[in-house]
């Protein structure tokens, strides 16, 4: 069976450790999931936009997921802190935790998350 996959946004529009790009995945139960990706040393990785620790979305302006020193992901509500390349909880409330991850892929200037 060939993978279906959904264009998220442009390659260009995604800078390492800059502005995430956000969008809406559907859930199993067909809910409406935040989502977003970001670029982490040349490659993109995308994720649920919500906190391991609570249910509350990361970013503390729209897109803005990273700390000031463009290492790290943080949660603007309780300052849990993540790896931005696997999603793992690093310090904060939910140490030990992960994001939940998405099968994103980039090819011909775009990214796109798996549909499979």
């Amino acid at each position: 069976m060939a993978e279906s996959a959904r264009l998220v946004c442009k390659s260009s529009d995604l800078e390492s450790g800059g502005m995430g790009y956000r969008f809406s995945v559907k859930a199993k139960n067909n809910e409406d999931l935040p989502a977003f990706v970001i670029r982490f040393e040349e490659v993109v990785h995308g994720y649920i936009n919500r906190c391991a620790h609570l249910p509350v979305q990361l970013d503390w302006r729209e897109g803005a997921f990273f700390t000031y020193d463009k290492d790290l992901l943080i949660c603007s509500t309780h300052g849990a802190i993540y790896e931005p390349d696997t999603g793992l909880c690093v310090g904060g409330p939910c140490k030990g935790a992960s994001l939940q991850k998405l099968q994103i892929s980039e090819r011909e200037g775009a990214v796109y998350l798996s549909c499979d």
